[in-house]
């Protein structure tokens, strides 16, 4: 029986939460923090998670972390289709990481981005393709960062994985992305707006029906607002909220988004949620900085 992914499909088309990874004092994972993270989430009406995501440190976290991570998330939602785990790295890790997450209950995986200074076009098919056949049972979401794929490649590559059922896009132009987006299918794969809230009008504009985001840690609620906003097509309302969260984001982007995982941190520890600690190569943000960033978050209905 062919599996058409039908409910992973449902779950990619709505807010993906990426849930930040808490720090214990010692500087390890805090298994007690990061559910108590989660059940705020889905508390609050999130459903979609993506643990192991890059506002989770991905990069930074261990093997056994990341695993760990995972089984957290899978533990305390209970549903393993509304659950989207980051894999990546080498292809065996990646491999190895998605029939983990499966074994556990979890029904689709995000591949993260190739990190490798040389990736050609039709070598980054091959990358997803070895991933994808490993786990022909799972819905896969590749992640794009590369301003230079074709739409015409993912193309390709679902034609021969079917599992390839959405897409992370987050390329940071809009005309791109829609361009992108109809020479792939645009009724092929759920569309992800995968650069959170500030992109998300002008993706949804172009074909997507979802979008990640970081600042749901923060204000559930106004990450609700934004996509009840779009799917209903009140772009006035979805604008507003948009004006709501600039300046977080901001801040967020700023340098190059050096310090795009710190500030949602920071906004947590001002809430009493979360310590601010992130990892190298991510810093701690400086006091002015810090205090501008706990009134925003005070000023949000969290």
């Amino acid at each position: 029986m062919t599996t058409t992914f039908e409910t992973q499909r449902a779950a990619l088309a709505d807010v993906v939460a990426i849930p930040v990874t808490p720090f214990a004092e010692d500087g390890s994972v805090d298994p007690a923090g990061y559910r108590a993270l989660l059940r705020r989430l889905l508390d609050a009406g999130i459903t979609t998670l993506t643990p192991n995501g890059n506002t989770g440190e991905f990069y930074a976290l261990t093997p056994e972390e990341r695993r760990t991570v995972t089984e957290l998330t899978l533990e305390e939602t209970g549903d393993g289709s509304s659950v989207l785990v980051g894999v990546g790295h080498d292809v065996p890790t990646a491999v190895a990481s998605a029939r983990h997450a499966r074994d556990l209950g979890a029904r689709m995986v995000m591949v993260h981005q190739p990190v490798h200074p040389y990736v050609s076009q039709s070598g980054w098919v091959d990358y997803h393709r070895a991933i994808a056949e490993a786990v022909p049972d799972l819905g896969v979401v590749p992640y794009i960062r590369n301003a230079q794929l074709t739409g015409a490649r993912l193309a390709e590559l679902a034609d021969s994985c079917p599992n390839v059922i959405g897409v992370k896009y987050a390329v940071p132009d809009a005309a791109k992305f829609a361009a992108f987006a109809r020479d792939a299918g645009l009724e092929r794969f759920v569309w992800v707006a995968g650069l959170a809230e500030p992109y998300a009008p002008s993706y949804f504009s172009a074909g997507a029906t979802g979008f990640t985001s970081g600042l749901v840690n923060v204000a559930p609620s106004v990450s609700l607002d934004m996509i009840g906003a779009l799917r209903s097509g009140d772009y006035t309302t979805a604008m507003k909220v948009w004006e709501q969260i600039r300046r977080f984001e901001e801040l967020r982007g700023a340098n190059g988004s050096a310090n795009n995982v710190t500030v949602v941190k920071e906004a947590l520890a001002s809430l009493g949620l979360c310590r601010r600690e992130v990892r190298p190569p991510s810093r701690l943000l400086p006091e002015d900085e810090r205090a501008e960033v706990a009134a925003i978050a005070a000023g949000w209905s969290v």
